[in-house]
């Protein structure tokens, strides 16, 4: 059956990370790509056939790709070391510790196809664990972009960034949101929408889901502010703290477990500075069962319209 979400109008993010790769390549020689036999679902081939020098597959071999992304990157390149999300964080999760994050290597981790994106293929493939695995490491910026054109703005920062940092890719389509000449800033949330009434946070596939349940509150006369805080790690506290005091209530959306992830970041600064109340919408830490990705978005209660109803519950607890 076809989702509504699964529309024309939509964009895989991959497209514009291997588009931008691309270019960056083309500027600087420097730039170079590792895969694990993942050429095709990283959406690689056009980077392999114009600099087939400057892309190493390792093969299925997760750990050992994070160690060549490392020794790469003391030796002068800037490597993208890209893997299903899956796999090159719960697999590497060792060398991301100890090659990348205690080493200060500047390795760009991309993990493609995140969340629930292989969602047919079940909870092995489900990568919902990967937002707490790597936000506990020191040394690593956590990016989930939400739409294509924030996808290429934070491939452009990560190719510049000295350090590494762990991109978190979705292959789910996913509509326009923030506009082509978007410059990512590390640490800095995007105000989509304003409001009063409450705070809705989102990134990654939830924003645009997010950003239609907002419309629905506003057709029954309840402001909700949008924020896109796509950079989990380091987290947007004043937008956060701001949003505590100016709207009273927030409500968390993420497709990841709620444990350890962005409603848990969120969280972390709500209570240390401005309590309030909040939800946090997510996977309520089981394994998700095997659907479509934009299916199992809906099973957990992150439609538009789930949203849209966690919103006035948690306007009724605000009291």
């Amino acid at each position: 059956m076809t989702h509504p979400f699964d529309k024309a109008q939509s964009h895989d993010c991959r497209d514009a990370f291997t588009q931008t790769l691309e270019q960056l390549g083309a500027a600087n020689p420097d730039i170079v790509a590792v895969c694990n036999d993942s050429v095709g679902s990283s959406k690689l081939a056009g980077f392999r056939d114009r600099f087939p020098e400057r892309l190493i597959n390792v093969g299925i071999a997760e750990q050992n790709m994070v160690g060549v992304g490392a020794g790469l990157a003391n030796g002068g390149k800037i490597p993208f070391v890209c893997a299903a999300a899956p796999f090159l964080t719960g697999r590497a999760l060792e060398q991301i510790k100890a090659d990348v994050a205690y080493s200060e290597t500047n390795v760009k981790l991309v993990g493609i196809s995140s969340g629930m994106a292989y969602g047919e293929l079940g909870p092995t493939h489900h990568s919902i664990e990967d937002f707490a695995w790597i936000r506990a490491l020191p040394n690593v910026p956590v990016i989930a972009p939400a739409d294509r054109n924030e996808t290429a703005a934070v491939v452009r920062w990560a190719a510049a960034y000295q350090g590494g940092c762990f991109l978190r890719l979705s292959r789910v389509g996913v509509p326009d949101l923030l506009p082509e000449d978007h410059v990512f800033e590390l640490g800095k949330a995007n105000l989509l929408r304003e409001g009063a009434d409450l705070t809705i946070i989102a990134n990654g596939v939830l924003t645009h889901r997010a950003m239609i349940a907002a419309a629905f509150l506003a057709q029954q006369g309840i402001s909700a502010r949008l924020l896109n805080m796509a950079s989990v790690r380091p987290i947007d506290q004043d937008a956060i703290q701001s949003a505590a005091t100016e709207t009273g209530a927030i409500l968390t959306c993420e497709e990841h477990t709620i444990f350890g992830g962005l409603g848990s970041a969120v969280a972390e600064v709500v209570v240390d500075n401005c309590p309030v109340p909040m939800t946090r919408l997510g996977v309520p830490g089981v394994f998700a069962h095997t659907a479509s990705a934009n299916t199992l978005l809906d099973d957990f209660g992150m439609s538009p319209e789930a949203i849209a109803k966690s919103a006035k519950d948690l306007l009724a607890r605000k009291g």
